[in-house]
């Protein structure tokens, strides 16, 4: 059987598995050894433990559990609620202010923390029940709080951007840079969007101050911009370390999960309940990460022993199209999966193949980055399976997912718009890393 019959057949064995519900950990894994064994003998399986580990030694890679710990321990403390508070007194009598403001805390939450799930779960129960009570479209706010809550797939430091770097190999500080403009215009068209709709229907974002709102002085809302100054340092820390070069991608995950730690026990909240929570939830996240790596990694060193990954290489650089078609078709891949599965699955299952391949047509690996950053951040709201439904579910039980599915819509369109915009003009992405590394 030669090799395209075999991908065809493993692609149907892997599909068929994926649909009946077995974990994609298990199915990758399962796959890997049968036809490790089936092809190569059981000399193959060293081959494929020492794939993995090589993968798993990198010390960039220590930065993935700081950066989860850094989210863990932000999403129990009353942070969340103390910035929006602060900034609920400012924008309260702007049409789609609270929405405005629950993007705006997207964006601090995201530069805190670089993972998503704590985010929405904190403004499902901060800002969405403000918004209901408010008279706010249902769409509107649903939508808002799911999207600003998924800022942190793009905004620095990513957990994404994180392990893309580390599985292609480049530079996760100039991923950092190269994901800041496309992430605020993320951000922009989201304000955008409230605030035109709102305009232009005002009902569908009413203005109201809260209790106890009218009597406060400007002195005292000044006042209330304190609570944003441990997060925004925490942020600083981690971003202004690596862009400034005084400290590895590592060095400052650990800084900021150290920040997050000093924020809490300032704050008063920090106590054994909160780090024991705090670290069995980064045990169960990077756990799931572990096992996705390890069984997709090993399917995609057994495809590649098999002729596989050179096969499709073969095929998409010799399609009769425009390279630009061919990278395309590779986002079109992206969001498909993004339908049934996990970011880090896609990640290792496709990477290996679509990077030599980005490389061979002569694009930059750091902008297909951002593109496949992009992408996820659409997966996360695609039904059947967008874990922001289920997150903001968690929390909002009286919410049915077709709802939430349909507030999606304006917000995955607007994703969609900037996906095309960066692939049309890959400036867009790469002129900040260039003149900031290049200068």
């Amino acid at each position: 059987m030669d090799i395209a019959w075999q991908s065809i057949l493993l692609l149907v064995a892997f599909a068929s598995l994926i649909l009946i519900g077995v974990p994609m950990a298990l199915v990758s894994g399962a796959l890997a050894v049968i036809l490790a064994l089936t092809l190569f003998g059981v000399d193959s399986l060293f081959l494929i433990a020492n794939r993995t580990y090589e993968l798993l030694n990198s010390y960039a890679f220590v930065a993935v559990p700081m950066f989860v710990l850094m989210a863990s321990v932000l999403e129990q403390t009353g942070m969340a609620r103390d910035i929006y508070r602060a900034l609920h007194v400012w924008t309260s009598r702007l049409k789609g202010g609270v929405a405005v403001v629950t993007t705006i805390i997207g964006v601090i939450l995201g530069a805190s923390s670089g993972i998503i799930g704590g985010e929405i779960v904190l403004l499902g129960l901060v800002a969405l029940p403000q918004m209901f009570r408010l008279g706010y479209n249902r769409r509107l706010a649903i939508g808002t709080v799911c999207a600003s809550g998924s800022l942190g797939t793009m905004i620095p430091p990513s957990i994404v951007l994180v392990v893309y770097g580390i599985t292609v190999n480049v530079s996760i500080g100039q991923l950092f840079v190269a994901a800041v403009v496309p992430a605020l215009l993320m951000v922009g068209s989201y304000i955008a969007y409230i605030l035109i709709r709102c305009h232009m229907n005002p009902e569908m974002g009413p203005s109201e101050m809260g209790e106890g709102e009218e009597s406060l002085s400007t002195a005292e809302k000044l006042a209330l911009l304190k609570s944003i100054i441990l997060p925004l340092l925490v942020a600083f820390s981690v971003l202004g370390s690596i862009y400034g070069g005084i400290a590895s991608i590592t060095e400052a995950a650990s800084l900021g999960a150290a920040g997050v730690m000093a924020s809490a026990w300032l704050r008063g909240e920090m106590s054994w309940q909160l780090i024991s929570t705090a670290l069995v939830r980064t045990l169960s996240i990077c756990g799931m990460i572990l096992w996705l790596i390890f069984g997709t990694n090993s399917l995609v060193g057994v495809y590649s022993l098999m002729g596989g990954v050179s096969f499709l290489q073969s095929i998409l650089t010799s399609l009769p199209f425009d390279p630009l078609v061919v990278i395309l078709c590779m986002m079109g891949v992206f969001v498909l999966l993004g339908l049934l599965m996990d970011w880090v699955g896609i990640m290792f299952l496709t990477l290996p193949i679509f990077i030599p391949t980005v490389q061979a047509l002569g694009y930059d690996p750091i902008w297909f980055g951002i593109l496949f950053n992009l992408c996820m951040q659409i997966s996360y709201m695609t039904p059947p399976f967008g874990p922001c439904a289920f997150y903001l579910k968690s929390v909002a039980n009286d919410l049915e997912l077709e709802e939430i599915f349909k507030s999606f819509i304006p917000f995955i369109l607007m994703n969609l718009i900037i996906v095309i915009l960066v692939l049309l003009f890959p400036s867009i992405a790469l002129w900040l890393p260039k003149a900031i590394y290049l200068s």
